[in-house]
């Protein structure tokens, strides 16, 4: 639900289009919610500058997505234009519709690929009557850098992931755990990369230690937690990090453990990805 929260989604419209709004109410939220009689869903549109972009998030390869997309604009205008408007005589504008995938998946692409609906075209021709083009962002570490730097959330997703991803595959490693990994490995993935929740966790963790003082100093909270993790990551304690992401009276104890060891004259900017970690890990649902 990362990009569902507005101010997050114009951040990441400014750093795709060198734009720089300010008022996420300029943002108009036009995403499909499955209640229609077309029962059709997708993950976010909004309307922004009279463009409606559609925003898909995979983490598989697909090149049927134009087709898709093509869906979603129908049943997006559908809804925001009267359908006897199309039968008179005046010209009916339209937003400028945009399409975007952002991909993170583990499967080798480029920062950026296109798609075109006339490439599933089963005869081609030189100037197809119909065309919808999708531009496809590889969001993984490492890629799109530029885009990174300027959107803050999208690089804390990113990094985020990794280190989800990183972890699993330590644990695989583990001989203990070798014949679970082997039969549950997409489960597991698909259960650490698009359904665990710093926010949430935070959440539970904070309302059950307003009794016991716990919250003190913690008000962050999300915040605190990736500075803790980072700094148990710098000290070789990888099995803490996964063993605190299950175990909420452990991560208490090492919040304790940073508070006493934790350099007084920290180099690292205060409130740096401020905000940025409430988040699951599926960008927009």
């Amino acid at each position: 639900m990362l990009f569902n929260n507005k101010l997050y989604l114009l951040e990441l419209y400014n750093a795709m289009n060198g734009t720089n709004y300010t008022n996420p109410d300029d943002l108009i939220i036009t995403t499909l919610s499955g209640e229609t009689f077309m029962k059709m869903k997708n993950d976010l549109s909004f309307i922004i500058d009279f463009e409606l972009n559609i925003f898909e998030h995979q983490s598989t390869i697909s090149p049927n997505i134009p087709l898709r997309d093509l869906y979603y604009l129908a049943a997006n205008l559908k809804e925001l234009i009267q359908h006897d408007k199309l039968f008179g005589p005046s010209l009916v504008q339209i937003p400028t519709p945009r399409f975007y995938v952002f991909y993170n998946g583990t499967t080798s692409m480029e920062d950026e690929v296109i798609y075109r609906l006339s490439d599933m075209f089963k005869k081609k021709v030189e100037t197809p009557s119909a065309e919808l083009v999708v531009t496809a962002l590889n969001i993984n570490s490492g890629h799109n850098k530029e885009l990174m730097e300027a959107c803050q959330a999208l690089k804390g997703y990113s990094i985020f992931v990794t280190k989800v991803r990183k972890y699993i595959k330590e644990a695989e490693d583990d001989y203990d755990l070798r014949d679970f990994f082997t039969d549950y490995r997409k489960e597991i993935i698909e259960v650490s990369v698009n359904e665990y929740s710093y926010e949430r966790h935070i959440k539970a963790i904070q309302d059950e230690s307003y009794g016991n003082g716990y919250n003190n100093g913690h008000t962050s909270g999300i915040q605190d937690t990736t500075d803790l993790f980072v700094w148990l990551d710098s000290n070789n304690r990888k099995d803490d990090i996964m063993k605190a992401i299950r175990d909420k009276d452990f991560l208490a104890k090492l919040f304790e453990e940073y508070e006493e060891l934790k350099p007084r004259n920290s180099t690292q900017p205060e409130g740096k990805y401020q905000g940025y970690y409430e988040l699951t890990c599926d960008l927009f649902n």
